[in-house]
């Protein structure tokens, strides 16, 4: 099944939660589902399933359902997530730290190669078997590793020129930790990740209850 350009947003963000849910089904034994029940597991409608799935040209059958492993494992497909990619996280402070100790990650292909910082302290260190680097070796490190994708995991200030740096060094995907809505070209994907934004609609629902 070829990816159509024209796929929205919204449906390319569901595709995660499709992914988490099929997986736990298949662990948990579940072999054959219906577009109904899926969408009582996951409040969505049956046919907004229908629909999203009908973007990647359809899977199951009628009056059958959907084959639970081969849907996961579509998915998983239509993902990414059946290539390794190699990954780079720029600094190494206690965000960077606990991305790295994540095992999660390399079990779905992303593979950690080094980690980055300016901190001499922390240069020379290993988390998780992981080595910290000086940042100032970033752009041959890149190049050297086939580094697919990079995490900014620094302050405010930094992240935009380590972006330009990745950027510039032919890194195409990156995930962005850092308090800034980062800029980066329209041939480089890029996911800004404000956490405290999470938070703070946490605590209006939580203060609206």
């Amino acid at each position: 099944m070829q990816r159509d350009s024209r796929i929205s947003e919204a449906v390319i963000r569901r595709l995660p939660k499709y992914y988490r849910y099929l997986m736990d089904m298949e662990k948990n034994g579940v072999q054959r589902i219906s577009s109904r029940e899926l969408s009582n597991r996951m409040g969505l409608t049956a046919s907004q399933i229908r629909q999203d799935f009908n973007c990647f040209g359809g899977f199951g059958q009628q009056g059958y359902g959907y084959h639970v492993s081969d849907l996961c494992a579509e998915i998983r497909r239509i993902l990414g997530l059946d290539k390794q990619c190699n990954v780079i996280i720029i600094g190494a402070g206690n965000l960077g730290q606990a991305l790295a100790n994540y095992v999660g990650f390399e079990r779905e292909g992303f593979s950690i190669k080094g980690m980055f910082d300016v901190n001499p302290r922390l240069i020379g260190l290993a988390i998780r078997g992981i080595q910290i680097y000086d940042i100032d070796i970033l752009e041959e490190f890149i190049v050297d590793n086939d580094i697919k994708m990079g995490v900014i995991c620094t302050p405010k200030d930094h992240a935009q020129k380590v972006t330009d740096r990745m950027v510039k060094s032919g890194i195409k995907s990156i995930w962005n930790f850092a308090p800034i809505d980062a800029e980066v070209p329209e041939d480089v994907a890029l996911e800004n990740v404000h956490l405290s934004e999470s938070l703070y609609t946490l605590s209006y629902k939580m203060n609206d209850i």
